[in-house]
């Protein structure tokens, strides 16, 4: 079954969502990698405003490509998660609930999911150009140096997604677990 969910993401809908869901996303969506992720910890720690409210927001982990002249955006498939993972705990806690992109995560963010209801969610790997057709509109918000690393406010109709965290904890990449909280952590 494919649920069909709006952002920005509310506790309920986090709450509703189980791994191995499938889900089609539709709304707003922001992306950033390594480089802007540090950026904003770096903001927040200088007590600075972040350039997007991060209250039930979803980040995309992707640098997409450049688009060409009848694309909205270029190939925009998901990067490794855990390059994230060492500023994850900081952005769940300023109310991020959603996180897209390929891989396992630590046991840390595992545990920050956990505790603060949000969401992990996979997309497909080598699937960037598929991926693209979903966005509708793309805009940079931040950190335009950093060129396809730079921060874009995404709006995406049916992106295709599948929990791969939920917030329970329970990991679709322990193979066979079915909730992280019961394995002895």
């Amino acid at each position: 079954m494919t649920k069909f969910i709006n952002t920005p993401l509310t506790d309920d809908e986090v709450d509703g969502l189980k791994a191995g869901d499938r889900v089609m996303l539709t709304g707003i969506i922001y992306t950033a990698r390594d480089a802007a992720h540090k950026r904003l910890i770096d903001m927040m720690d200088r007590g600075e405003e972040l350039p997007l409210d991060l209250k039930g927001r979803v980040i995309y982990y992707v640098g997409p490509c450049p688009a060409r002249p009848d694309e909205v955006i270029g190939s925009a498939g998901p990067t490794t998660s855990g390059r994230m993972d060492v500023h994850t705990d900081a952005l769940l806690e300023r109310g991020l609930k959603g996180m897209i992109g390929k891989g396992e995560r630590n046991r840390e963010v595992i545990d920050s999911i956990i505790s603060n209801r949000a969401v992990y969610f996979a997309a497909v790997g080598g699937a960037g150009a598929l991926l693209a057709e979903a966005v509708k509109e793309a805009e940079v918000i931040a950190f335009p140096e950093l060129g396809p690393e730079a921060v874009y406010r995404l709006k995406v109709e049916n992106f295709p997604v599948t929990v791969a965290i939920d917030a329970e904890g329970t990991d679709i990449y322990k193979s066979g677990r079915k909730n992280y909280e019961r394995q002895g952590r």
